[in-house]
């Protein structure tokens, strides 16, 4: 049975940083391409960051110079560091497997900047 249980989400200021973290089971992790993807409130989810099985990246536009995407393949997990942050960032923040698995989804962790 997979499983991906994200954390790390929170309440911040703008300009403020998060670590989100992704902890994955019943997959073969470090073959895994991985992404995290993002839903705002009455919104699409949209993908936010993508990292290979060997550890190329990519970021959405609005994201680039302020997010890292990272991995950790003897923990099964995926990082996103998220510096910098505006209010257009707050979403709930989910990861998953690259292609998407509609099977995957976690419940995601919640992100909200605000002053």
């Amino acid at each position: 049975q997979v499983q991906l249980v994200e954390s790390g989400g929170g309440l911040v200021q703008p300009g403020g940083s998060l670590r989100l973290s992704c902890a994955a089971s019943g997959i073969i992790f470090s073959l895994s391409a991985m992404g995290w993807y993002r839903q705002a409130p009455g919104k699409q989810r949209e993908l936010v960051a993508t990292i290979t099985s060997s550890s190329f990246t990519n970021y959405r536009d609005s994201v680039k110079g302020r997010f890292t995407i990272s991995r950790d393949n003897a923990k099964n997990t995926v990082y996103l560091q998220m510096n910098s942050l505006r209010p257009e960032d707050t979403a709930v923040y989910y990861c998953n497997v690259i292609p998407t698995s509609p099977g995957y989804w976690g419940q995601g962790t919640q992100v909200t900047v605000s002053s």
